[in-house]
């Protein structure tokens, strides 16, 4: 059951009416003819909508949304009103007759017209709160004495994610109590939005999400739709439920935000890099802060004495970016191992050795130990697998029939997150076995993942365990994202089983009336000392048109130490798919903006290019298998959802480069770039 598809007495449908201008303010909304229409409810505007009694602006450090609330418009596909009627076909074709007059006012979506006011914006995620820049040693000297460096500027484009389950919300009023059911990554941080929205205690909101149909970042925060179904069914007095078409998809629920990354690398005769500097820029609307922290992957990855990371913000007249897939990680590790690749070439070492000679047995920034790392069984197992050892080094050497082969690879890390969560589990007198916890589903197997922890730990059968999720009447856990579910719900999981067991044996074995523990966990002071990363090595093979620039990836192979496996059938796909996206990173996506009107032109799957079943020959992931790390988290588990996609498109990138000898340093790889 699908957030849309909740079965609740005399729904209203709402469709958003979005603004074609990319800023301006409303001067008037013509909804005459919409009212007309048979089966309209209302049309809600700037004009007529209630206002929030928690303010204009609900702060819960999340997104800033917009919901009818003043006549600005912010950024092309705002919402600036709602069509609501007795069925989803008469709500779409009156949200079609609404008129909407505006005043444009003057607008950019170009990066190149405010880099003169970029700024700096120090990094938060779930890795906690770090500074925008670090400096460690003198990068600027050692760059100036190098015999070998390299310097290049590379770019990543503005993406969108776009799972297959749109955004959806449906809003449910009871007196002061509101039920809603949303398509999100964490039911507690829409709880949170929504009772700052309308001035309610948090214990008067419950959020229910029971499945996701895919994530990836973008329902990670209360977009502007949820606040307005809440809205409009308390303005209306009925249940309301709203779905963003595809084409509302692009703009009003974030994206990869647009990068230009500059790197400065530096070596000796031996191969040992001497110096790093990393700067990144990324964009993000004029009226609120999201930062894609790609320099930070350049703090851990290798070992030099002198490193040097900035992270800089500039503002445009766009919708807010927000997470997707590995934030950071992909588009730096894009930039950084495309880098790596090029110093290795001019010093004509072989790109896995050049690794291999830059390894950090510590970490380079904080000195600490790593956990676990396994990286050098990485390289190892994932060389031997693909066939490194027979790689043509020479570019445009290799031809298959009539196509250019080329080989490349990169490092993979991502951190291995973990945060305070809780699980409730109650045996009844039948043996079988309930387990809870406020997580989220989106796609991974939490539901599977946490029953098999639960029967382990319980030592009963799987068969005999349920592990429900979803609803904020359930012991917290965190969103679902920055790859730290498995991490923290398994391990509050084994908390609460094991005291349930220790219930149990205390009784004697299976009681006659059901019996429950409680179980939470957080991180400890001993993680601190520890540097937490999963790590991996990414093969690639592509083919490449001569005539045509066209990039095939024939073969990935992609090696990770990511920890405990909890199921191996999950884990490989959770694996494959980033390593997909990585095909799709490389060579398809890109959010492409009208520069003109201010919007995005690419707003379908037929103009929003992901790859498709003929980009996708051999996909190969292995785990690298590794002792328990308890340091980690209590289950030992570092999080597998992102760090497949981490490095792809750089090995991607590097195959390219030594196929064609032409390196291309933004993405996407398309023909216009290798003719």
């Amino acid at each position: 059951m699908y957030s849309y598809e909740w079965p609740v007495p005399g729904i209203l449908y709402g469709v958003l009416v979005t603004s074609n201008l990319a800023k301006g303010r409303i001067t008037a909304v013509d909804s005459a003819a919409a009212e007309k229409e048979p089966g309209v409810i209302a049309v809600l505007t700037p004009f007529n909508a209630m206002k929030l009694p928690g303010g204009a602006k609900p702060d819960t450090g999340d997104r800033v949304v917009q919901v009818f609330q003043d006549d600005q418009i912010l950024y092309s596909n705002q919402p600036v009103a709602l069509a609501v009627a007795d069925t989803f076909e008469r709500a779409l074709h009156a949200a079609a007759l609404v008129r909407v007059s505006a005043q444009p006012l003057p607008f950019t979506v170009r990066m190149a017209d405010e880099l003169h006011a970029a700024f700096p914006h120090d990094i938060r995620n779930a890795a906690g709160s770090r500074p925008a820049d670090q400096l460690r040693g003198d990068v600027e000297t050692a760059l100036r004495q190098a015999e070998h460096k390299v310097e290049a500027v590379y770019e990543t484009p503005p993406e969108t994610h776009n799972p297959l389950e749109p955004h959806a919300t449906l809003a449910v009023w009871s007196g002061d109590r509101l039920t809603v059911y949303d398509a999100t990554q964490g039911i507690f941080g829409v709880r949170k939005k929504l009772a700052k929205a309308f001035a309610l205690p948090p214990g008067n909101v419950r959020v229910i999400t029971k499945y996701v149909g895919g994530g990836f970042g973008c329902k990670g925060s209360a977009w502007s739709h949820v606040v307005i179904a809440a809205l409009a069914a308390k303005q209306l007095g009925r249940p309301v439920k709203i779905a963003l078409t595809r084409p509302q998809m692009f703009g009003i629920v974030g994206g990869r935000p647009q990068t230009q990354q500059k790197i400065s690398l530096a070596a000796d005769k031996d191969g040992r890099l001497i110096a790093l500097r990393h700067e990144s820029i990324s964009t993000t609307s004029r009226f609120d802060d999201f930062i894609e922290p790609a320099a930070l992957v350049s703090r851990h990855q290798y070992q030099c004495e002198n490193v040097e990371t900035k992270h800089r913000l500039v503002r445009l007249d766009i919708g807010t970016p927000t997470f997707m897939r590995a934030p950071g990680e992909s588009s730096g590790s894009f930039a950084l191992e495309s880098a790596i690749d090029e110093l290795a070439h001019e010093l004509g070492i072989d790109p896995v050795d050049f690794r291999l000679k830059n390894y950090a047995e510590t970490d380079p920034t904080e000195g600490k130990p790593f956990s676990s790392k396994s990286l050098r069984r990485c390289y190892e197992l994932g060389a031997e697998r693909f066939g490194w050892q027979k790689r043509t080094r020479r570019p445009e050497l290799m031809l298959r029939a009539g196509k250019l082969v080329g080989t490349g690879m990169a490092t993979a890390s991502y951190p291995a997150n973990y945060t305070k969560a809780s699980a409730l589990a109650r045996m009844r007198p039948d043996g079988t076995v309930l387990v809870q916890s406020g997580a989220v589903d989106i796609g991974g197997g939490t539901y599977t993942v946490m029953a098999q922890v639960a029967a382990e730990t319980l030592g009963v059968p799987y068969e005999k365990v349920r592990f429900d999720l979803g609803d904020t009447e359930m012991p917290e856990a965190p969103r679902s994202g920055g790859s730290t579910t498995a991490a923290s719900v398994a391990s509050a999981v084994e908390a609460a089983c094991r005291a349930l067991r220790q219930k149990l044996d205390a009784m004697g074995g299976r009681p006659r009336q059901p019996v429950e523990a409680f179980g939470e966990v957080a991180p400890s002071e001993e993680r601190k000392k520890y540097a937490l990363h999963s790590f991996g090595a990414q093969f690639a093979e592509v083919e490449v048109d001569p005539d045509l620039g066209m990039v095939r990836v024939t073969r990935l192979v992609g090696a990770f130490a990511a920890g405990r496996i909890l199921n191996a059938t999950l884990a490989r796909s959770q694996f494959m798919g980033g390593m997909v996206w990585g095909i799709g990173m490389a060579l398809h996506e890109h959010s492409v903006y009208d520069e003109k009107l201010g919007r995005i032109m690419t707003r379908d799957l037929a103009d929003y290019h992901v790859p498709s079943h003929k980009d996708v020959v051999i996909v190969d992931p292995i785990f690298i298998p590794v002792e328990k790390d308890e340091i980690v988290d209590p289950a030992g588990v570092k999080g597998i959802g992102e760090i497949g996609i981490t490095g792809a498109a750089a090995a991607i990138a590097n195959a390219v480069f030594n196929a064609t000898g032409k390196r291309v340093r933004a993405l996407p790889i398309t023909p216009d770039k290798l003719l």
